[in-house]
């Protein structure tokens, strides 16, 4: 049985490959929010629950900023790389917001459900990279990720908010 905490230090070049190689997930994602999060908004029946899809938009926008500031802190490119798990929780949104004979409000209420989860996937991607951030010794990025982790916070508590309004 492995101990519970690495006996070796993480090598360096490694973390920093582990780091580029998450953010280019994150970062993929992210793009295809930008694409998609309009349509479902677009969906939604409640007024509130569409400006908030639609501010969420805006702040995704300026995460993808940001990070295109990391990648030019790191001196490195996106590179294109599998963000499969979060474009399919978007492709379930869209599947359950599709049901013919659901109310507007349970339409509604399936779109908060998955944006939940998304807000949720996205505040612990960017804990975890501020934790490698701060390995790496890189205090600048770290901070470009504090503001993108508190932006998805609190998009988080917007639309728990909006589901408590709801229910």
């Amino acid at each position: 049985m492995e101990a519970r905490t690495p006996t070796k230090e993480l090598d360096p070049k490694e973390l920093r490959h582990f780091f580029i190689s998450h953010l280019n997930r994150i970062y993929c994602t992210k793009s295809q929010l930008v694409e998609r999060l309009p349509e479902l908004g677009k969906s939604s029946h409640f007024t509130d629950l569409r400006q908030a899809i639609d501010e969420t938009v805006e702040v995704v926008q300026n995460q993808i900023f940001r990070m295109k500031q990391i990648y030019i802190m790191l001196n490195s490119r996106y590179q294109p790389e599998s963000c499969i798990g979060l474009v399919g929780i978007l492709d379930e949104a869209f599947q359950s917001i599709g049901i013919p004979d659901e109310g507007g409000e349970i339409r509604d209420l399936s779109i908060l459900f998955y944006m939940h989860n998304i807000e949720s996937i996205e505040t612990a991607s960017f804990k975890v990279m501020m934790l490698v951030a701060g390995k790496l010794a890189e205090p600048d990025i770290k901070q470009l990720l504090l503001e993108c982790y508190d932006e998805a916070k609190e998009d988080k508590i917007l639309f728990r908010e909006i589901t408590e309004n709801y229910l």
